[in-house]
């Protein structure tokens, strides 16, 4: 199951109050710490200066294992629940050799903590199959990379495919095995059938691209800036796409639309700015690239105080993800964490939670909604990282399916 990156926005924070909706709170588990820095044990998050690296960091967990792709350690690593560092595909040039795990191990005898050493040079998104296989955006060696003068886009990044215990396999381009550079990946997934989704931004729109278990293309899906669909029963409004993400037992995209609408002063009768009018999530059949059916998505209300009265101010959940059975996962910002919401995409029914995420932990977050509705996170401060999850998946219920 692929993921989505958090940001916490601090004027979402704002508008958010200091206000928290009466929701069942989920059980938020600590599973360890990690500290900051280069040993084969730490993560590296920040740079010489302290703030946070511009490369990406991100996580994924898969019956109970927990993986990270930190770009800015050139590094990937496995972690079980407990905290034991299990296995580390590390750069040589840029991470000193580790300590506790035993190097390249093959034909050593039994070893059950290992590292392998790979030119990883800026390791970004990851997704893990049934297999315990890796998939990891990374950029392309240099010189290697081109610019696709048609879109106006640079094709500088590929997914690097390793085996379960951290062995390099093929790298997937555009094509498939061995194939163009991708432009900007924005998410990787991977399905029940250990079929491959590789997400991309464009000037122009998203690129979609299929993959099969074996790194053949299937289906490519071009969705442009100016195609974003609008439902037939709303007049002037203008859409703004939230989120994109893949069902992880059906080949379905998930497009959440947001839309606005003008203001206008009464007494001038000139626009004075936007509003929410409504916010959809379109879903997709990605064999033929046709919408099979639509969800509206209810607003967060948020309250908010204006000339001494309270009043409730519309605002827009984010999607999370998808999950089996096509649950949807959405969230807003609030004090003291995010409020959850989940569809069914099927039904009218829904679920809410509020999970805690301490103000300390904003430093940076990282989340990975696994296909059972797991949430887990990387959760940093200025002296550590930490993993959580919440067991989200109690939320869920007897939703209809």
């Amino acid at each position: 199951m692929g993921k989505f990156f958090l940001v916490v926005f601090t004027c979402l924070m704002v508008l958010g109050g200091c206000f928290r909706e009466k929701i069942p709170p989920v059980t938020r588990k600590d599973l360890f710490t990690i500290a900051i820095g280069k040993q084969e044990d730490q993560i590296d998050l920040f740079n010489l200066e302290g703030e946070r690296s511009n490369r990406k960091t991100d996580i994924a967990m898969r019956d109970g294992l927990l993986y990270i792709s930190n770009g800015n350690g050139g590094k990937i690593v496995r972690y079980n629940s407990y905290g034991d560092l299990l296995f580390m595909i590390y750069d040589e040039e840029t991470n000193p050799p580790p300590l506790t795990l035993r190097r390249n191990h093959e034909n050593q005898g039994m070893v059950t903590r290992w590292a392998y050493g790979y030119p990883l040079r800026e390791p970004g998104i990851i997704a893990v199959d049934s297999r315990k296989h890796l998939y990891v955006e990374d950029r392309v060696p240099e010189g290697q990379d081109q610019f696709d003068g048609k879109n106006k886009a640079l094709l500088d990044r590929w997914v690097l495919h390793f085996d379960i215990d951290g062995r390099f396999v093929k790298y997937l381009g555009q094509e498939g095995v061995g194939g163009t550079p991708f432009p900007p990946i924005i998410g990787i997934y991977t399905s029940s059938h250990d079929e491959l989704a590789v997400l991309c931004r464009l000037p122009s729109g998203w690129n979609i691209y299929w993959f099969d278990i074996s790194g053949t293309l299937r289906y490519l899906i071009q969705l442009k800036n100016d195609a974003i669909p609008i439902p037939p029963d709303r007049d002037l409004v203008f859409p703004f796409v939230n989120t994109l993400c893949v069902s992880p037992d059906e080949r379905k995209l998930y497009l959440k639309v947001d839309y606005y609408r003008d203001t206008y002063d009464a007494s001038t009768n000139t626009r004075s700015g936007s509003e929410p009018d409504s916010s959809v999530i379109w879903i997709m059949n990605v064999e033929n690239g046709r919408y099979e059916r639509t969800i509206e998505v209810p607003f967060y209300e948020s309250p908010v105080t204006q000339n001494n009265r309270k009043l409730t101010e519309n605002m827009f959940y984010s999607m999370l993800g998808v999950i089996e059975n096509s649950k949807i996962f959405l969230y807003f910002p609030v004090e003291g964490g995010y409020s959850i919401l989940i569809l069914s995409s099927e039904s009218q029914e829904q679920r809410r939670g509020f999970i805690r995420v301490d103000n300390e932990e904003l430093e940076f977050n990282t989340f990975n909604l696994s296909s059972e509705g797991i949430l887990s996170a990387l959760l940093a401060t200025d002296r550590e990282a930490r993993m959580v999850w919440w067991r989200t998946d109690e939320l869920i219920g007897d939703i209809s399916s």
